[in-house]
């Protein structure tokens, strides 16, 4: 059974603490979905069909259950990828491999990584399986209206290894936080290198230099949102968050937390806590297995104190 640790109890009766086990658990869950994503397993299982760059490899990995989808359809619902990194690789990805298979070249894929990672006893374990079912309650709780790309992976069929579900849970769980993050940016009038451009410039986000490449953007068009965001009164000349721009960025995220709440309150304070600090427990056994580079590490997973400050 996974342990329950009674310090948490008082923290977690009121709202607030609920908040925060929410916000620790989503960053929890999301790490673990991102952890096929970094190692090799994926690309092994892809290499066959002919798909061997990071981006390409990624796109058929996570955009698969959307179907044999366009590339503006792609570029909508990922938003912070640039579109013309989406619309290199789609859709002639589709003409490599099929979407199906991708999916089961992804879940081979996450069982063989996690396996590795973690150990086999843990994968075999009770806790883990218990993990599972507690993801997959908060993962079925959501409402699919308005969340594609969560809608999408909710209608695949659970995975019968526990280690494999648990990831999918997580998975689910990750879109559909994504999926509200990114009707949040619309309302904020935000593109997706706008909200990169912030987020870098923020004390909480990643380096430019790992994101603008990463997600396919130029310099041009990198410089572009800079612009419109020093135009909105949001950064400064030099590149810098102005007071409004932290606020929004800070509102962004809380009212992302706040679309990001059904699951978590579906599941209850006490299921949410020991979930969350299960999973982040996972995490940072892959992680001490070298599974992140060490630039990103801290983001993914972050140490007892910095989790604790979520």
């Amino acid at each position: 059974m996974l342990d329950h640790d009674p310090t948490f109890e008082g923290f977690m009766d009121d709202q607030h603490g609920i908040r925060r086990g929410a916000r620790r658990c989503a960053q929890a869950v999301n790490a673990l979905h991102s952890i096929p994503y970094f190692t090799s397993d994926l690309a092994t299982e892809l290499a066959p069909f002919g798909i061997t760059d990071h981006s390409s490899v990624y796109l058929a990995g996570r955009a698969s259950p959307l179907g044999s989808v366009n590339a503006v359809v792609v570029t909508a619902v990922f938003s912070s990828f640039a579109p013309g990194l989406i619309a290199e690789r789609i859709p002639a990805l589709w003409e490599l491999i099929s979407p199906a298979r991708a999916i089961q070249a992804r879940q081979d894929a996450v069982a063989t990584a996690l396996e590795r990672l973690l150990g086999t006893e843990t994968v075999q374990s009770a806790a883990l399986a218990e993990a599972a079912k507690l993801a997959t309650a908060a993962a079925a709780a959501c409402a699919p209206a308005g969340r594609p790309v969560y809608a999408a992976n909710s209608a695949l069929d659970l995975p019968d290894r526990p280690h494999v579900a648990l990831w999918h849970a997580a998975t689910m769980l990750r879109e559909y936080r994504g999926d509200g993050h990114i009707a949040v940016l619309g309302h904020f009038e935000l593109t997706g290198v706008d909200s990169l451009v912030i987020d870098c410039a923020s004390s909480h986000g990643m380096a430019k230099e790992i994101v603008m490449p990463m997600r396919g953007w130029t310099e041009a068009e990198w410089s572009a949102g800079r612009e419109r965001l020093t135009d909105r009164g949001l950064m400064d000349p030099q590149g810098r968050l102005t007071a409004r721009g932290v606020a929004v960025r800070d509102e962004v995220e809380a009212e992302t937390g706040r679309l990001d709440r059904q699951p978590y309150e579906a599941l209850g304070p006490a299921d949410v806590d020991r979930l969350g600090r299960y999973v982040r427990e996972l995490v940072g056994t892959a992680a001490d297995a070298g599974v992140f580079p060490p630039p990103l590490r801290d983001f993914f997973a972050p140490t007892a104190d910095a989790w604790n400050a979520l």
